[in-house]
């Protein structure tokens, strides 16, 4: 999966909004969540446009629902395409997962059943929307809380084989993948190992919290040590990708966030700069 050299990005969040168009920051890109800018006209566009003279800018959705079985949402479709069209992102990605069905939305990223039935049903709409907007997308793996009975393919080998039949591209959520092996009791060093390595077109990043026996995927603090070395196994297997740090729910201070980003940065310089010299002399 070809995505452009991003560097390392953040969101971009309401709460930063003034600090960022005052004092620009150093930084490669952002991410925007796509459904809170697809009202044309008022502050947020405004402000988009004005970020997006300076920045690349990736669309990431919430709401494309793409293992549903109801129909595709046209009309979102649309105004999606709309969008792209003004703000020209770098990519565009939302989650392999449903989040309602029967014309009601439950507003969370629910899991779909890993078979073959239910992988055909997803590649088709896959190529239906990217038909629609004219370009690949990437589909972020969903932290998960259970599992179907039904299915006969692991999470990761699902993924790997939608990108495949679909030519779409991977975003690659490692915290998810933390989480998620946390929850169900797989290896997550093995899952990266399924996935293939020319599909990968992101990382996200992010922190979770525990209830219990399980991980939610909250993002609502710092990236914790056992995702952070589970980016660096990452970076040694798919190298430098584009890499985001998300952070949605008690949302600090743009500096903060910039730290976490600047953190990224150092740990995949210093992994691909281990290879590069192992290869060096080897």
């Amino acid at each position: 999966m070809l995505t452009p050299d991003l560097g390392h990005g953040v969101g971009l969040r309401r709460q930063h909004f003034a600090e960022i168009l005052a004092n620009p920051p150093s930084l490669g890109w952002f991410e925007v969540i796509s459904e809170n800018f697809m009202v044309p006209g008022g502050n947020p566009r405004r402000v988009l446009a004005r970020i997006r003279e300076r920045f690349p800018v990736v669309l990431h959705g919430v709401s494309l629902s793409i293992g549903s079985t109801d129909p595709l949402d046209e009309r979102y479709l649309d105004e999606l395409a709309a969008l792209a069209r003004d703000v020209e992102p770098a990519y565009v990605s939302d989650h392999l997962c449903w989040t309602g069905v029967r014309g009601q939305n439950g507003h969370d990223l629910y899991p779909v059943p890993y078979t073959e039935q239910a992988l055909a049903h997803v590649v088709a709409r896959v190529e239906r929307v990217q038909e629609r907007l004219g370009r690949r997308i990437l589909l972020e793996n969903p932290s998960s809380y259970l599992t179907f009975r039904q299915s006969t393919l692991s999470e990761a080998e699902f993924l790997a084989e939608v990108a495949r039949r679909a030519d779409c591209g991977i975003l690659l959520d490692v915290n998810n993948v933390f989480v998620s092996a946390h929850n169900h009791g797989f290896d997550a060093l093995a899952y990266l190992d399924t996935i293939p390595v020319d599909r990968v077109g992101q990382f996200h990043l992010a922190g979770h919290s525990r209830r219990e026996q399980l991980l939610l995927d909250t993002h609502d603090h710092a990236v914790p040590d056992g995702v952070w070395d589970l980016y660096r196994a990452a970076v040694a297997r798919f190298g430098r990708v584009p890499t985001l740090v998300e952070w949605d729910d008690k949302i600090p201070p743009l500096a903060r966030l910039l730290e976490e980003s600047a953190t990224a940065a150092r740990i995949e310089a210093g992994v691909l700069g281990a290879a590069g010299s192992r290869r060096a002399h080897g």
